[in-house]
């Protein structure tokens, strides 16, 4: 019964993932079968610490999350929990023996967000690799589980992938961040100020983090390569929306890629994958 009781929790953590993020959901979805249990795995356990701390703004987030937090630990020792995206998370940690200081860096930048408002250059990055390079960290130990050279290897790009994505989601969020939230994530912004000077720097440095992300993508294996190229490439497109608007525009409105779009890239996205020409 304890095999139907995961496979539960597992198919709840997948259904979070599809709601919440068709892109991403995609994109999994394009993996190895294999991988396809613990990446949503992962993806619930983060979307739902990601919710404690952004959207439940009426409530005592810092109980919660405090609360989310001890019941991490818990279910990881225990390897059980009631609640079915710890239980799924615990699952993928302690079957993958995922590194508990990634998922201590997780938490902390987590933490962060329900105190800090602007970040200086120090914070952001501590912040940044919390957020979103260890998940990135941990996706890749799924994939290279028993092949630690492989990991050690490819752990520099996939730091760079999540660096990259999380930096396109701070333009995108803007609105909702500085507007809803007054949070500042980029160092010396003001946002109220925001010039084309200053918007095209930080679109230079997200270009570069992608062009170092896409040496690791090449060397991906097969199984693996055609979902996580599909996500590099949806944000890719996302970054070209941003570099098109104009500078007042980013706070005024949260850019998207169409769904016929996406389907386009995806389409292109298989085809260059087949021939590997990435």
């Amino acid at each position: 019964m304890m095999e139907l009781y995961l496979k539960n929790n597992l198919e709840i953590s997948r259904v979070t993932t599809s709601n919440y993020s068709t892109s991403f959901s995609l994109g999994v979805r394009m993996l190895s079968p294999e991988y396809r249990r613990a990446i949503y795995a992962i993806y619930g356990f983060v979307r739902y610490a990601d919710e404690i701390v952004d959207t439940f703004l009426n409530y005592d987030r810092k109980t919660l999350f405090e609360e989310f937090e001890q019941e991490t630990w818990k279910a990881i020792d225990r390897k059980i929990s009631t609640n079915p995206i710890l239980h799924s998370f615990q699952w993928v940690t302690n079957h993958y023996n995922i590194d508990h200081d990634l998922i201590e860096a997780f938490l902390y930048s987590m933490k962060l967000d329900l105190n800090e408002k602007v970040y200086d250059e120090e914070m952001l990055r501590t912040y940044i690799y919390g957020s979103a390079e260890v998940v990135g960290l941990m996706c890749l130990k799924v994939f290279y589980s028993n092949d630690p050279e492989s990991y050690e290897k490819l752990k520099l790009p996939a730091r760079k992938l999540g660096e990259a994505f999380q930096k396109v989601n701070f333009l995108r969020d803007a609105s909702d961040d500085f507007e809803g939230k007054g949070r500042i994530y980029f160092k010396n912004i003001d946002f109220n100020n925001f010039d084309i000077e200053t918007k095209r720097k930080i679109e230079a440095e997200i270009a570069l983090d992608f062009k170092e992300a896409q040496i690791g993508l090449k060397s991906l294996k097969k199984e693996v390569r055609f979902g996580v190229y599909l996500a590099y490439k949806y944000y890719q497109n996302l970054l070209r929306k941003i570099v098109a608007a104009p500078p007042e525009n980013i706070l005024k409105q949260r850019y998207r890629v169409s769904n016929t779009r996406k389907l386009l890239i995806m389409l292109n996205t298989f085809a260059r994958n087949q021939v590997n020409m990435l």
